[in-house]
């Protein structure tokens, strides 16, 4: 690639190095489209780089730390102590190898890449910046454009990230100490993440939260679980607490929050975690070149991950919720194959979502609610994973298996899981949603024992009122 006032290129251009991103590049180039993708970051975007990898390798790191020294029940004596700076070299030495793993596929499938920032100049024109000093910019013609610019973190009116007392789950998962107290804002899936890390491996955690309960979105049963858990484990949980302001302090901050009767609460912490949410990022990048107009921050696509605008495609993030890898990369290969005109279209009635909390939770299709709501005649099983003999030879009690159905044809219509490896067993009632699988067909299925996927059996069973283990 030439770089300086020069005109190149391409019949596809990725935006976003992300799991959106380079799926879509991949698969493209795997399909014979000249692809070319422009990440200004990283390859693998915050996903592998500041996100699902490392936060994953820190509750890793932090279940052994306090499973080693909570394991007396087990016959098992230790005092592990935690070096903070050698598990993030680890946990990095995992990003790395993954990152450049990425960027050996990109090269290998045929991929140009270029590194640099891209702003769209025409419909069918980017130009990109590079990020070096004395390369400056080049412009690209593409053909079809795809959009993977992922999303950055939400910060609250007057906690603006400072990367020292005001931190970003980024910045969380860079630290090389651990802070003696520290303070999140938000009780979503991140601050609840990593409020349990940092609690097992050792700091003093304080979890506010402006609603009423952890986990927004999820069924009370799940979030109160979870919570519990948490505060078992240490973490001092306060709802109904919004962040007013904040100052510096000789050891840190002081964050004062309001309640909705209008009385302030005094935390002390050593930093803060401002955990409450992420959004689009598609400032800059020249929309109004393309005549997209965003809604509520977010590009609307349809079920071929297509904009407004028939050549230019939006996967992941930027294309709103679920804000999830696995979608970004499904829509990222679904982008790919229409752009080489194969017929492709996105089935999102199966995506299936998890929370690395303590205990895991894994969820996929609809509640019991949602399925009424839509019409259908719910049924539901359930197996508590007290009554499983996997879950107990763990040491893990808490939680349950609970699978949705339709009462008049037995499909599967959904599942939440609560309990160890939850994310990995919602992927057996996420291919029955997929598969239009029924519960005589799953309950037909022989588990493996003594294995946890036993209890989804067993909610089967239960759902069709011929449970075996379960009163």
């Amino acid at each position: 690639m030439v770089v300086g006032d020069v005109t190149t290129g391409t019949e596809l251009l990725v935006v976003g190095g992300g799991p959106g991103g380079y799926v879509a590049a991949i698969r493209a180039a795997q399909l014979g489209v000249e692809t070319t993708l422009v990440e200004k970051d990283a390859y693998g975007g915050t996903c592998l780089n500041h996100g699902c990898i490392p936060s994953k390798a820190l509750v890793s790191g932090a279940d052994v730390a306090h499973r080693a020294g909570e394991a007396e029940s087990m016959g098992i004596y230790a005092d592990p102590a935690v070096d903070l700076a050698g598990m993030v070299e680890w946990k990095d030495g995992v990003v790395t190898r993954l990152t450049r793993g990425v960027e050996s596929l990109c090269e290998t499938a045929g991929v140009e890449l270029i590194e640099g920032a891209a702003t769209m100049t025409g419909e069918h024109e980017a130009r990109i910046a590079h990020g070096s000093e004395g390369q400056g910019s080049e412009s690209i013609e593409f053909e079809n454009l795809v959009l993977a610019t992922g999303s950055r973190p939400v910060t609250v009116p007057g906690f603006e990230f400072d990367g020292e007392r005001i931190i970003s789950s980024k910045d969380a998962l860079a630290l090389d100490s651990l802070p003696e107290r520290l303070l999140v804002v938000g009780a979503g899936y991140i601050g609840m993440e990593l409020s349990t890390v940092f609690q097992k491996l050792g700091s003093e955690v304080t979890v506010v939260e402006m609603l009423d309960e952890a986990l927004p979105g999820y069924e009370d049963d799940i979030a109160t679980l979870v919570r519990e858990r948490a505060e078992e484990l240490g973490v001092d949980c306060y709802f109904g607490e919004a962040a007013q302001e904040w100052e510096e302090a000789d050891e840190g901050l002081i964050v004062h929050t309001e309640d909705e009767d209008g009385e302030l609460t005094r935390f002390d912490a050593e930093k803060a975690l401002i955990a409450v949410g992420r959004r689009a990022v598609i400032d800059g990048l020249g929309l109004n070149e393309l005549g997209i107009e965003p809604e509520d921050d977010f590009l609307v696509t349809d079920e071929q991950a297509r904009t407004e605008r028939d050549h230019v495609f939006a996967v992941g993030d930027v294309a709103g919720e679920p804000m999830l890898a696995h979608k970004a990369m499904t829509e990222g290969e679904v982008a790919a194959e229409v752009v080489a005109g194969e017929s492709a279209a996105l089935d999102h009635q199966a995506v299936p979502a998890a929370v690395f909390t303590d205990p895991e939770i894994g969820t996929v299709g609809m509640t019991e609610a949602e399925a009424a709501d839509a019409g259908f005649d719910p049924i539901v099983g359930q197996m508590p994973m007290r009554a499983s003999g996997r879950a107990l030879t763990l040491d893990e009690r808490d939680g349950f298996v609970r699978v949705v159905a339709d009462d008049e044809t037995g499909f599967v219509l959904g599942a939440q899981i609560v309990g160890p490896e939850a994310a990995e067993l919602i992927a057996e009632l996420g291919l029955a949603i997929e598969m239009g699988a029924t519960l005589a067909d799953v309950a037909g299925t022989i588990h493996t024992h003594p294995t946890l996927s036993e209890a989804v059996h067993e909610a089967v069973l239960a759902a069709r009122d011929k449970a075996i283990h379960t009163d």
